[in-house]
């Protein structure tokens, strides 16, 4: 299937870390330009997640160098095992997880909207978890919900434009995802699966919007 993606520019926040390297892999395969940013600027462009100003200098240099912007993937987010499981609920760790993660999301995606809408078309998709359904660790729901929360809202906001916005949720991701699924828990998947879903997402075949997409099996034993 042609996804329709060749000569459009994608930004994959995170390109080069363990999800978001496949993405940006399998854009390319689809004939994208591909632009990847990174606090250190080593795939392309410098941007910080956590500083405004660097976030909308990133974005203006992308539509400088290329024209035009046509999907955003933000997979920049402190790994879940760097996370202090004995500090799971402690303000100052979810305000910290809060900012690297939701925060991060919010702050690109409502820089890069405005030139969608602008253009008439545009995608965004955030990486989010499937730690958001349940309970058990606020440090981990928090920011995986408001990432998808956010998310939603941003879809509303923007319904009619030719924008759409969502959210890929993986449980435990693996380069040998398992086949399977216990009680209580989302069912493996490998960067490239997530990969294969972004691409759909960000493709213009894609109407899909204001969706929270578990990838894997959606955790078992939960309806919400």
């Amino acid at each position: 299937m042609d996804l329709q993606l060749r000569d459009r520019v994608v930004l994959v926040v995170g390109g080069e870390g363990f999800i978001g390297s496949a993405i940006a892999e399998r854009a390319r395969q689809e004939g994208a330009t591909v632009v990847v940013a990174s606090r250190h600027g080593t795939g392309g462009v410098t941007m910080d997640g956590s500083d405004d100003t660097s976030v909308t200098a990133g974005i203006a240099k992308v539509v400088a160098d290329h024209g035009r912007l046509d999907a955003v993937v933000v997979t920049a987010a402190p790994a879940a095992h760097t996370l202090d499981a004995s500090r799971k609920s402690d303000p100052a760790q979810v305000a910290d997880a809060m900012e690297g993660k939701a925060m991060v999301f919010l702050r690109i995606a409502s820089a890069a909207l405005p030139v969608m809408r602008e253009a008439g078309f545009g995608r965004v998709v955030g990486i989010s978890g499937q730690n958001a359904f349940f309970t058990g660790n606020i440090t981990a729901t928090v920011r995986n919900a408001a990432l998808n929360i956010s998310a939603k809202s941003l879809a509303d906001e923007y319904a009619g434009t030719g924008v759409t916005v969502n959210t890929v949720n993986p449980s435990l991701v693996t380069e040998h995802p398992g086949t399977s699924v216990e009680q209580g828990r989302g069912g493996d998947s490998s960067p490239a699966q997530i990969a294969d879903l972004v691409a759909f997402l960000i493709s213009p075949l894609s109407a899909l919007s204001g969706e929270t997409i578990a990838i894997g099996h959606r955790v078992r034993g939960l309806i919400l």
